[in-house]
Formats: C-alpha cells, sequence, structure tokens
C-alpha cells in the first residue's frame, strides 16, 4: 500500500515567484562546486536550504528559513493540493522533445523490509548522514526525490494534461530543461490519484539519500515520541512520481573515473583484463561510446594515450564470486565492478561504496578531458542502464553498485518546499483530507 498525500507547501511570495529562475537550484549530489558559488550569491536561492554553506550548515539553514518565513519570503499555502510537475528536454542524438510527466506529494516513509518503496542502488554512507543532519534540524523537505509507479494505462496523465494548461511557474533550469509547475485543488481529482497510487509498489529513481534521510529521522521520532500515531509529518516524505511506460523516461549511463591508484600501469592492467575480457584498441577515444552502444558487456577504457573497447568473454560470467542472483550479475555494472575495479584495479567490492579512488561522471567529454590533463588515470565508459534492468533488480530485493542510474533529467529544487513540522504538517480542519 502505497500512500500517498497532498501537500500545503511553503512557497516563495508572489513578488519574488516572478523571478523563479533566479530562485531554482539543481539537486544537492550534482550540483558543482561552480554553481554553488554562484548560486551562493543571490540570498534567496534554495541552495541555501537545500545545500547550506558550512561551518555549521544544518544551523545555517535553520535561521535563513525562519527568517524568511518571518519576512514573509515564503509562504505556505492554504489549501492541499497535488503539484503537476512536467520537465521538456531533448537528449543526445534526437531530435525530438521529450517530456516527463509527473505529480508532487507527500508519500510514507515505507522501511524497505515492507517492499512498497523498493531501492535499486546502494547508497554512500556520508552523504545520507549529511541529509539527517539537515532534516533534523530544519525539519523540511527542501526537494523532492523521484519515484516511479508502473500504469499502461496513462491514467492519471489526462488529470495533469489538463491542470499544466495553467502553470505556476515555467522556467529553463541549469540543464537547459524547460519545468513547468502546475497545481490540482479538486478534492476528487485528489482522491482519485491516492486511490489509483495506493495498490502500487513503488521504485525510487534518484534520492536514496534523502530518502534513507527520511527513514533514519522517522525512526528516531518514534522512538521519541511515546503517542506515535503514524500520522505525524515525520512519516512522511517528499517525493515527485512519475510513470516507468512512459517514453518520455530516460536513464543516462554514468561512467567512472579512477585516480590515485598506487602503482599503476596501463600494461599491467590490461594484461589483467585479458584472461576476462576481448580488448580492442581504438584510435579516436571520441568515438568510445559509440563504439560500446548498446553491447552488452562492453566498456570503454579510456587511458592519457590510449583507448580501448573491452568486451567480457561469456564463458566468464561464472567466475564472479559475489553472491548475488544470475539476474544481478549479468548486469553490465555487476561485470564492470567485479571485473574491472575489483579484479584487475584491486578495489574490493565492500570497499568501493567509500572508495576515493572511485568518482561518478555522466559526462563522457568531461572523462575524456580529465584523463588527458591528468586529473585521473582512467576513465571507464559504460552503457546506460534500461528501465526495465531496474526493475529486475528492485524484484530481486537486491541493489545496483552506487551511482548506477542518472535519471534524466534532474528534478530541480526550489519551486517548493514542503514542512513536516507537525503545525505545518497537519492538515487544517477546513480540508477534506
Amino acid at each position: 500500500m502505497a500512500e500517498i498525500l497532498p501537500i500545503r507547501p511553503w512557497r516563495y511570495n508572489q513578488q519574488l515567484s516572478q523571478r523563479i529562475d533566479d530562485l531554482t537550484s539543481p539537486l544537492f549530489d550534482v550540483v558543482s562546486e561552480k554553481q554553488r558559488a554562484a548560486l551562493y550569491q543571490s540570498p534567496y536561492n534554495s541552495i541555501h536550504l537545500s545545500v547550506p554553506q558550512p561551518p555549521n550548515a544544518a544551523e545555517r539553514a535553520y535561521k535563513l528559513l525562519e527568517s524568511w518565513k518571518e519576512k514573509g519570503i515564503i509562504l505556505q499555502d492554504k489549501l492541499p493540493a497535488i503539484y503537476v510537475y512536467y520537465q521538456y528536454f531533448k537528449v543526445q542524438g534526437s531530435s525530438k522533445e521529450f517530456c516527463r510527466k509527473g505529480f508532487v506529494s507527500h508519500i510514507r516513509t515505507y522501511d524497505w523490509n515492507e517492499n512498497v518503496i523498493l531501492r535499486h542502488e546502494n547508497t554512500i554512507p556520508k552523504a545520507v548522514n549529511d541529509r539527517i543532519e539537515l532534516l533534523e534540524k530544519i525539519q523540511l523537505h527542501a526537494s523532492a526525490t523521484h519515484g516511479l509507479y508502473t500504469d499502461s494505462s496513462f491514467t492519471l496523465e489526462k488529470y495533469m494534461d489538463e491542470a499544466v494548461r495553467n502553470p505556476l511557474y515555467e522556467t529553463e533550469d541549469y540543464q537547459g530543461v524547460r519545468d513547468v509547475l502546475a497545481v490540482i485543488h479538486d478534492k476528487g481529482v485528489i482522491q482519485h490519484f491516492i486511490d489509483f497510487i495506493q495498490p502500487k509498489t513503488i521504485i525510487l529513481a534518484d534520492g536514496h539519500h534523502r530518502y534513507e534521510g527520511s527513514l533514519y529521522y522517522k525512526h528516531k521520532q518514534q522512538e521519541a515520541n511515546p503517542h506515535h500515531t503514524g500520522k505525524e509529518g515525520y512519516n512522511y516524505h517528499l517525493m515527485y512520481l512519475t510513470n516507468t511506460e512512459s517514453d518520455d523516461l530516460k536513464i543516462l549511463p554514468t561512467h567512472r573515473l579512477v585516480r590515485d591508484i598506487a602503482n599503476f600501469n596501463e600494461e599491467d592492467l590490461l594484461k589483467k583484463l585479458e584472461e576476462d575480457f576481448i580488448i580492442k584498441p581504438i584510435e579516436d577515444a571520441c568515438t568510445l561510446n559509440e563504439v560500446i552502444l548498446g553491447k552488452p558487456w562492453a566498456f570503454g577504457l579510456i587511458f592519457r594515450e590510449n583507448a580501448y573497447k573491452i568486451r567480457l568473454k561469456p564463458e566468464s560470467l561464472s567466475k564472479i564470486k559475489w553472491h548475488f542472483p544470475d539476474v544481478i550479475k549479468a548486469l553490465d555494472l555487476t561485470v564492470m565492478h567485479y571485473f574491472v575495479i575489483e579484479k584487475a584495479l584491486g578495489i574490493p567490492g565492500k570497499e568501493q561504496r567509500q572508495s576515493e579512488n572511485i568518482e561518478f561522471d555522466r559526462s563522457f567529454s568531461d572523462c575524456l578531458k580529465r584523463v588527458i590533463q591528468g586529473e585521473a588515470q582512467l576513465a571507464i565508459i559504460t552503457n546506460e542502464v534500461s528501465i526495465e534492468d531496474v526493475k529486475k533488480v528492485c524484484a530481486s530485493g537486491y541493489t545496483m553498485p552506487q551511482k548506477s542510474t542518472y535519471f534524466y533529467p534532474k528534478v530541480i529544487g526550489g519551486f517548493l518546499f514542503s514542512s513536516v513540522k507537525e503545525n505545518e504538517f497537519s492538515t487544517p480542519v477546513y480540508s477534506p483530507f
């Protein structure tokens, strides 16, 4: 049972929201240092709540949030609503304009073992701790995570299409994506959304760290509250929900950069890989992502002077010693992390989540540049993960390696903020919800 609720978010006042472009920001795990520095210059940008500046970042965000409330910088909506969020975008190699359709609501924060919200990848502990500290202090979801439900009949889209004809906000974000926000206040339609999602299982597409932060916060508050009912604000999480069956759901590959490996040697690495991979030199490294496109267990290796396509020999798949079901072993990313990162580079699987030697980058050109400039010793270029693979992993009960998927485009922050503070979360007496 996936319980969702309409929200009464805090939003920028009408005067400020006319300049919504200046107030939105990227999510905490994709915003670059350069972007942060620029956004911090804007006193009312949402970055101050989602990724507050150190030192004492959480305390700083709390004081700023209270100030914004007192001064009317942000105001809480009077009526609970479902917020419709559309993202119009293009991808490399296609002239089509895609539109990812979805809506934002509260959703009950379910434990993983309840099998209502399913994760598909591992998290990095430090990032989770940062999210916990911030949520505990400000009791506010500054950005929505991204969840997926499955509906081949596209039942909810007609209501969303109607609402988006009268947008609240429309902006072009840092990705070049056109973001549109609209609202549904109609009681009957909102109830239809609640009833329709209720029997669904939700796949967590993006925001594993923030969701785990909410889980920790919920358990801590439950233990501290002897009168816990399950209806308190701390039991809920802010989520953007989209349909897995849409052709406009895009997952981009996330490549690996390897750096600071002691005694790193290209020739030695290739010799280790020869046992399990067919290795083919590639003259032009700029074509590697195209050379491996769509080929299972195929990867590109970029060294400073040379580039190679490698493809796992089918008979080697049975060598994987990790205790995973076959569906997980057969994933490209499992093959890469086992044969290339653990077996050849010598970084054990259990250490890879926290390894300082592995970085993640979805930009192929950035990977190429960083290796050529000597910032990384090696780039491992991967194919994208399919939504069907994500479903299979979730159904298995296992997870992919961290940073396995990059759902594109990313949700942006700043359109609305959702409070779980009890006096701000609770439904007003005049509301039917």
